[in-house]
């Protein structure tokens, strides 16, 4: 299959240098898949057709089904900028929006803690380049959730030490705003998961493909060049239905299942530089069988590309393919001993647990193979 040409949407647009950081650029391993040329080719017929434009994007499926990397296959082609929101159950408007903060004195700084001296002191001296909540993140190495909460508690903190001063206030935006507003590729990633019906509303207004949000300081509008993905796992733990009138807003959907078993190996072959196609096969047609036999049990845990591409990795090292089932797929799908019994089961019937121990000494006959 022939990979998708660079489009950039606007030609005449020039991205900074730091923003052409943020464009995607495609390892080699990359495969293009059936799902990312199709939604390229729609998004690039109808970019000029005014309200027929295509914008906003569903990938909806399992987890390792390729969502994420459909997204930042799409920065690639269109020369976006790409980032990301991740979503949690207790996000609020200032998540979707960003936080007004008041500057603190050096006095009054150094007596916080060492931890929210650092994410201040990183707030303060950013370019607001990235995301308020990004920047916290990433001053502090944690997760985005956290950071979201360290944001409150800074916004309390700052307004605590600041009485009976002349207060500055400056406005970090989201990275969602940033996005919205600078025209990059945005994943949300778990919509599906808010609580909270009014933080839905908001994030439902901003994806209007002539839509504008309501700052603290401005009404900015989104740029022409936006593009959101918003991708959702099927079997993710705390997750809701897609809230119908994000859905509503969307103008092209994709439903993301585990790829073909030949576009499987390809992509195994690529990442991993392992070249035995028997071997592989076997690895693939596991993961399918336990993939089916995980939904059709309600075992919550998936069998996707992930655990192939580690498995097969394991294998090409020299593992025993059917001891590293267990502590490359088996075990991250389920440690539940009746769950293990069904996904024995189920490869048992299809003769692939014996077939998966002569695999062992196929592979160490040949040893790894590398690329060519």
């Amino acid at each position: 299959m022939t990979e998708f040409e660079l489009h950039p949407l606007s030609p005449e647009r020039q991205l900074s240098e730091a923003e052409q950081q943020l464009v995607w650029k495609k390892p080699i391993s990359h495969k293009e898949s059936h799902e990312e040329r199709r939604v390229s080719n729609e998004i690039k017929r109808n970019w000029n057709r005014g309200e027929m434009r295509i914008a906003n994007i569903l990938l909806e499926g399992d987890a390792g089904s390729g969502k994420t990397q459909l997204a930042k296959a799409l920065s690639a082609n269109f020369g976006l900028p790409y980032t990301k929101v991740t979503c949690f159950a207790d996000m609020d408007k200032s998540d979707i929006i960003g936080a007004i903060l008041p500057v603190i004195s050096t006095e009054r700084l150094e007596k916080l803690e060492l931890a929210d001296q650092a994410a201040l002191k990183a707030l303060y001296g950013s370019d607001r380049f990235q995301g308020a909540t990004e920047i916290v993140r990433d001053a502090l190495g944690i997760t985005e959730e956290q950071a979201a909460l360290k944001m409150k508690q800074l916004l309390r903190l700052a307004s605590e030490n600041s009485d009976g001063e002349a207060v500055e206030y400056r406005f970090y935006p989201s990275e969602i705003v940033r996005a919205y507003q600078n025209g990059y590729l945005l994943e949300i990633q778990e919509p599906n998961v808010i609580r909270d019906a009014a933080v839905l509303m908001a994030l439902n207004s901003a994806l209007e493909l002539d839509g504008s949000i309501n700052l603290p300081t401005e009404m900015i509008r989104r740029h022409p060049d936006f593009i959101a993905v918003i991708t959702a796992n099927r079997s993710y733990t705390g997750a809701r239905p897609l809230n119908e009138a994000l859905r509503d807003r969307v103008q092209h959907s994709e439903k993301m299942d585990l790829p073909t078993k030949e576009m499987m190996m390809e992509r195994a072959m690529s990442k991993t530089g392992f070249w035995d196609e028997s071997v592989l096969s076997l690895l693939a047609d596991s993961i399918i069988i336990m993939d089916k036999a995980a939904r059709a049990n309600a075992i919550k845990g998936v069998a996707g590309m992930r655990s192939l591409f580690y498995w097969a990795d394991a294998v090409a090292g020299g593992a025993s393919a059917k001891e590293s089932l267990y502590y490359k797929v088996i075990y991250k799908m389920t440690t539940d001993p009746e769950e293990i019994i069904i996904l024995e089961e189920a490869l048992e019937k299809h003769g692939l647990i014996a077939a998966l121990e002569n695999a062992t000494s196929v592979v160490k006959k040949n040893e790894k193979v590398t690329m060519p």
